[in-house]
């Protein structure tokens, strides 16, 4: 069996990161004749062996640093560098890899067939482990036409796999899938790095980010707002979310003291927002009639649309 591993690269492009961008910037047109930043000015750095969430609102400024990434797109400024060489040559050489939403697929063909074809362009490929690494053994007769969204997601994740990259780039790579077959989706993924991929990945599911990533980026608005581990990203913002079953006058006389930042109401509990959880648990238990209180730490979700909001309302109120 031929080894499909990720390669060592050569001394002449040794470099102890998989991923640098100094700088970057991307000015696009829109309809109306204007230029505006779709990313301004944003620096990153991502270290061989990483997983990296890369988290942003839709607009942000994701999928242009993605395609800048792959070289599908050049910066108007800055530098963008896949262990030291262009975007475009690290491609070109196999390093760097890609699963994008859609597109690559022809629909008439088997999954089998697609992965030989695709193989064939990549010397020493081994088509068999691939299938099996990408969860397609059982699927190898079945035309593209009449897989679902999720297996062809599969599909594309096995046609990154063939020239054994240094560098995957994931792009809402489960969209499509059930929560079954994300898990072992992940569990893959994990099975690559521990080969000693890198791998950088946008997601909606947040907590997917929450559970396999080892380092959160978020972007907004083309800039980088929040970069480190769950747990800093998290533990940058104080307070805890407290949640209880309460009557409709309680929660809202909560609802306006200075110790509820926000308040919502989730499944027939009320969730308080608050900077100081301990003053709340004895507000709720002395003075309303709550039941089944608990307390938690904030989500990553949380963490995001309190950091994007912020910025947001910060840069509105300097205008």
């Amino acid at each position: 069996m031929i080894d499909t591993r990720p390669r060592s690269v050569s001394e002449e492009v040794m470099s102890p990161d998989a991923v640098r961008l100094s700088a970057v910037v991307k000015r696009f047109t829109d309809a109306k004749g204007e230029r505006f930043h779709a990313v301004d000015g944003i620096d990153l750095r991502i270290t061989r062996g990483e997983i990296v969430a890369f988290l942003g609102p839709n607009g942000a400024g994701k999928t242009t640093t993605i395609d800048m990434l792959l070289g599908l797109t050049r910066p108007d400024e800055g530098t963008v560098e896949l262990f030291g060489r262009e975007p475009q040559r690290a491609v070109r050489s196999g390093q760097v890899a890609a699963v994008l939403q859609s597109g690559g697929l022809l629909p008439d063909l088997s999954v089998e067939a697609t992965v030989r074809m695709l193989g064939s362009l990549h010397p020493g490929a081994d088509v068999e482990a691939v299938l099996v690494r990408a969860g397609l053994d059982g699927l190898r007769h079945r035309r593209v036409a009449e897989c679902s969204g999720g297996e062809q997601q599969r599909l594309r994740f096995a046609l990154a796999l063939l020239s054994g990259p240094e560098l995957l780039v994931l792009d809402e790579p489960t969209a499509g899938m059930d929560v079954v077959a994300r898990r072992e989706f992940w569990a893959t993924v994990r099975e690559e790095t521990g080969r000693g991929m890198t791998v950088m990945f946008a997601t909606h599911y947040m907590e997917e980010a929450d559970r396999f990533a080892d380092r959160v980026v978020m972007i907004d608005r083309g800039r980088v707002v929040a970069d480190g581990s769950v747990s800093q990203v998290r533990s940058a913002l104080s307070g805890r979310t407290v949640s209880a079953l309460l009557d409709e006058q309680d929660a809202a006389a909560l609802a306006g003291s200075p110790l509820v930042r926000a308040c919502a109401s989730r499944g027939g509990r009320y969730h308080f927002d608050t900077p100081d959880s301990d003053a709340l648990l004895r507000l709720l238990v002395a003075q309303t009639s709550a039941t089944e209180i608990e307390v938690t730490p904030r989500s990553l979700e949380e963490a995001f649309m309190t950091i994007t909001q912020h910025r947001r309302t910060v840069e509105e109120g300097a205008r």
